[in-house]
């Protein structure tokens, strides 16, 4: 089922009931955790004398907040837009849904402060504030992904890796001029290339590569699970997994950093010659997530890597993951050989397209996995050429002559917090059932699904809200601009990050005492 209002549903009596039209950020909880087995027994928290970490719903956190509001105050929406012009609306509630999935998450541990305080939709836009991100149209904030025009659509090209521009000349079938830079490269020859083709040939390749596709009008599901056959013993009231976060750059990370707020004891597992890759980004960013885990390195061109990885797999109540299904078979892992082994654990996998069929083999990051899923802005809807392109989800369209017709970005590889928040919720209510089991999330199935959490666009104007100037913010956390809506203006934020805690272990600081033999 996808997150959407659903009377059947059983309901949460720990969140306010469903509101009226519009979606509230309520409903959306109610729908993810409808769509999650129950616990056996009401979660009891136990915060200590005069605490009191129940969720609060004040006017920050209001769950009957709308869409439109919710984005302006999200800081996403100062990164959506050209560089020159206002900032956009997004094509669905985004920043609804991040609310929604961070208030379910701390549904599920209502002794957690810091899940408590969870601002959802402010994930969104954590990176970009503390790099100095901002919006660039059909460049990524990042900078590492690109809108381009193919002969008769628009796809969005990743080259965050080094070996991404060195296979751009064999993908484009030409050579590249002498002081060339890679996207102009890339622009010049797509230009005369079938998007379809270019699709298709570029996921062979391994390059992270999608077509600019409309956003979804229907429900689609955020997650498929596989359940293991025999429960685990659901645990014990007050109970904390440990978790094995085997992930790397974002999605899987924050998934592992919000367990770990929920309670949990996290070791992040890397290897020794091919660590996370986050850690030659800005470190400011890789702390975020991962301060508080403890640190193992592994030699995983080795036997003993392997072994000593297979008993930190057997050991943890949860696994989370994010690399292609290949990655870990290479290794002799079948993850539903490890759960039917350990009943009642969870594993965590977070791709781009999801575990299965050929989609399973495709590369994704945020940004171009968010474009797949109809998360661009101001697209300028052809003739549809989905099938052509071998897009799953939306669809895909066709490019528009004439100056200022191309779409843009919408946030900030936004398909990566978005997937990371509702990875914690489904891995933490299925760890507290006892109904272990695998986990397949994808960043661009939980964005689609998000995006078609409430029927038509949050981006109309005309019929919704509008973007207008507004006088400079003297606190400085608003841009010059605002959105108007029948309930009054809104400025719109800038990106903010939450409170660091402190930096994250060196790498493998702490891969005796985690290999050591748990009790």
């Amino acid at each position: 089922m996808s997150p959407s209002r659903n009377p059947a549903a059983k309901i949460d009596p720990m969140l306010p009931a469903p509101g009226a039209s519009p979606l509230s950020a309520a409903d959306y909880a109610q729908a993810l955790l409808a769509d999650c087995p129950a616990p056996p027994a009401p979660i009891s928290p136990n915060p200590g004398p005069g605490l009191d970490l129940t969720p609060k719903f004040d006017a920050k956190l209001d769950p009957q907040l709308d869409a439109v509001r919710e984005w302006a105050r999200s800081g996403a929406m100062a990164l959506t837009g050209s560089t020159d012009g206002p900032p956009r609306l997004a094509p669905g509630p985004l920043a609804l849904a991040a609310r929604g999935a961070a208030l379910a998450l701390a549904t599920r541990a209502p002794g957690s402060r810091a899940l408590a305080e969870l601002d959802g939709p402010a994930l969104l836009g954590e990176r970009a504030a503390l790099l100095g991100l901002g919006r660039q149209g059909s460049v990524a904030p990042g900078g590492g992904c690109r809108l381009l025009a193919a002969q008769d659509g628009w796809l969005a090209l990743n080259l965050a890796r080094p070996e991404d521009r060195e296979l751009l000349p064999a993908w484009l079938e030409t050579p590249r001029q002498a002081g060339e830079d890679a996207w102009g490269f890339a622009q010049r020859a797509l230009r005369t290339r079938a998007l379809g083709t270019m699709i298709r040939r570029g996921r062979l390749m391994g390059m992270a590569v999608a077509p600019v596709s409309e956003a979804p009008t229907r429900p689609t599901p955020w997650l498929r699970a596989d359940l293991t056959r025999r429960l685990g013993t659901p645990p014990f009231p007050g109970q904390s997994p440990r978790v094995l976060d085997l992930s790397s750059l974002w999605a899987g990370p924050l998934c592992a950093q919000l367990l770990g707020a929920s309670g949990a004891r996290v070791i992040k597992a890397e290897s020794v010659h091919r660590p996370d890759g986050a850690r030659r980004g800005d470190p400011r960013f890789f702390d975020l997530l991962n301060a508080g885990k403890l640190s193992v390195a592994l030699e995983l061109g080795q036997a003993r890597g392997i072994t000593a990885l297979r008993a930190l797999i057997a050991q943890a109540d949860i696994v989370v993951e994010s690399a292609r299904p290949r990655a870990l078979a290479q290794m002799g892992i079948d993850p539903r050989a490890c759960l039917d082994a350990r009943p009642g654990q969870v594993w965590v996998s977070i791709t781009g397209y999801g575990r299965s069929g050929e989609a399973g083999g495709w590369a994704g990051f945020g940004d171009d996995a968010a474009i797949a899923a109809g998360a661009a802005v101001g697209t300028a809807v052809g003739t549809a050429v989905g099938a052509a392109a071998g897009e799953t989800g939306g669809t895909a369209t066709r490019a528009a002559a004439g100056p200022g017709r191309a779409p843009v970005f919408c946030g900030d590889a936004i398909a990566d917090p978005l997937t990371g928040l509702h990875a914690a919720v489904a891995a933490l209510a299925h760890w507290q059932s006892g109904a272990g089991g695998l986990l397949d999330l994808s960043l661009s199935g939980v964005t689609r699904s998000a995006l078609a959490a409430e029927p038509g666009p949050i981006a109309a104007p005309e019929t919704r809200a509008r973007v207008v100037p507004a006088a400079p913010s003297e606190a400085d956390e608003s841009e010059p601009w605002q959105v108007i809506t029948a309930a009054g203006a809104e400025p719109v934020a800038r990106p903010r990050a939450r409170p660091s805690r402190g930096p994250a272990a060196e790498l493998g600081a702490d891969t005796l005492r985690a290999l050591a033999p748990q009790p």
